[in-house]
């Protein structure tokens, strides 16, 4: 059951994650969906986007899909990461990132993010990721 909205979570990563990067655009039952506007900072060389900001967008994106299922924990992290590209994303266009999550237990959550350039359906990566999550009382 979803128990924080798109908006509650903007708000609370507004005051404990203001450096993140990406716009969330929904968030539903073990799914969050965010873009991330694409601008020069984003890009390497050859135009494309870089690894890290789309790693960036994806590792925010789970925490986003982690959030609305568990309510406002700061304190859930990032325990491994790992990014598979697959093919050259776009640097013209926006990225959109697609999380979700495919187990949330007590102590970790496991999910995969896939990553688009806007407008075309085929994934430019994907991520799979595990956090730790606090104790719960």
């Amino acid at each position: 059951m979803t128990v924080m909205t798109a908006a509650a979570i903007e708000d609370f990563l507004d005051e404990v994650f203001p450096q993140r990067t990406g716009t969330i655009e929904g968030v539903d039952e073990m799914r969050a969906t965010m873009s991330l506007a694409i601008d020069d900072e984003h890009l390497r060389p050859g135009a494309s986007v870089s690894g890290p900001t789309l790693m960036g967008l994806a590792d925010v994106c789970l925490y986003v899909a982690i959030l609305a299922q568990i309510g406002p924990e700061p304190m859930a992290v990032t325990s491994d990461l790992h990014c598979r590209f697959l093919r050259r994303p776009r640097g013209d266009r926006d990225v959109i990132a697609n999380a979700r999550i495919l187990k949330l237990g007590s102590r970790l959550a496991v999910g995969e993010v896939q990553l688009f350039s806007s407008g075309d359906d085929r994934p430019v990566a994907l991520v799979t990721a595990t956090y730790v999550l606090p104790d719960r009382d």
